[in-house]
């Protein structure tokens, strides 16, 4: 198969590529390195840095003839949304209606990165794909707004596009600096004797899939996908649990700090994943105390 992962120089989007490469696929990367890293870009994968905004995008489109973009490019932290929604909208919506707009010239699928924790709102028992969807913030909604893009493209034009919401994602290469990382953040301080911190009493709980576990799930979706799906692993597990693992498998006696819960956090965020189980045939193949020492394993070189 020949793909498009945009994003590809990114966390996930560089795993994406070497599951394609893997598996013999051609694989070309769409990023601005804005976030993206160009040593992600794993080798046989070739990088072409193009913003997904920008009108070159279909004609980069029309030339590689993809059967398949995954589309990952993303404003993908929650601040920005809320301190520059005309920014997070202009990425999120318009990018991904040009996104939609090139695919379709050449006949192409879009497999559709979305998000789990941020278009639910609070979960107290594993959220399904037809549960509410309640965005708390600007990220959450334009991500919202994407999949309608993709739901109308598919009615209007008779695409097959499909919609992966995912949950909290680790794994190596994830930047401890970046919204959502609190596994990366634990470990990068662990391992430099850093004090650690947890926001609220650390009894929240959220679903941490491991990010081998999430590629292989979108070649599923662009495989055998129609429709919506959840990408996770439907376990719940708290903040103060996930910390004393990380502190296990990291070798170190650490406490975490508790701070003041901040503004517009979830409380519970857990993800159905029947569906993508009964459907895609996945299954998240790695326990978060393996997933966390395959990333201590990472972090330690870094």
């Amino acid at each position: 198969m020949k793909a498009i992962v945009t994003g590809g120089a990114g966390f996930i989007g560089s795993h994406v590529c070497d599951a394609l490469l893997a598996r013999g696929d051609e694989v070309h990367v769409v990023d601005n390195l804005a976030t993206g890293n160009r040593a992600n870009v794993p080798a046989g994968a070739e990088l072409h840095e193009v913003d997904i905004r920008d009108e070159r995008l279909a004609e980069l489109v029309a030339q590689v003839r993809p059967e398949v973009v995954f589309h990952l490019a993303a404003q993908a932290d929650v601040g920005t949304s809320v301190e520059r929604p005309d920014y997070d909208a202009d990425v999120n919506v318009v990018g991904t209606i040009r996104v939609l707009e090139a695919a379709r010239g050449v006949g192409a699928k879009v497999v559709f990165t979305s998000t789990g924790g941020a278009m639910y709102g609070e979960a107290p028992t594993p959220a399904r794909e037809d549960a509410p969807r309640l965005p708390l913030a600007p990220y959450g909604t334009s991500k919202l707004a994407g999949e309608e893009y993709l739901q109308t493209w598919n009615r209007l034009h008779g695409m097959r596009n499909v919609v992966c919401r995912l949950a909290n994602v680790y794994g190596a290469r994830q930047l401890p600096s970046l919204e959502g990382g609190v596994i990366a953040i634990f470990l990068d301080r662990m391992r430099d004797g850093k004090p650690t911190q947890i926001f609220g009493d650390g009894s929240q709980t959220r679903d941490f899939v491991y990010v081998k576990d999430v590629a292989a799930a979108l070649l599923a979706a662009a495989d055998r996908g129609d429709g919506i799906y959840n990408v996770g692993t439907s376990v719940r597990t708290t903040v103060l649990d996930l910390h004393r693992l990380c502190a296990k498998v990291a070798g170190v006696d650490a406490e975490p700090e508790l701070a003041e819960a901040r503004p517009g956090d979830l409380h519970d965020s857990v993800l159905d994943n029947t569906r993508a189980r009964r459907e895609l045939g996945w299954t998240p193949e790695r326990t978060l105390e393996q997933g966390v020492a395959d990333t201590w394993s990472w972090v330690k070189e870094q």
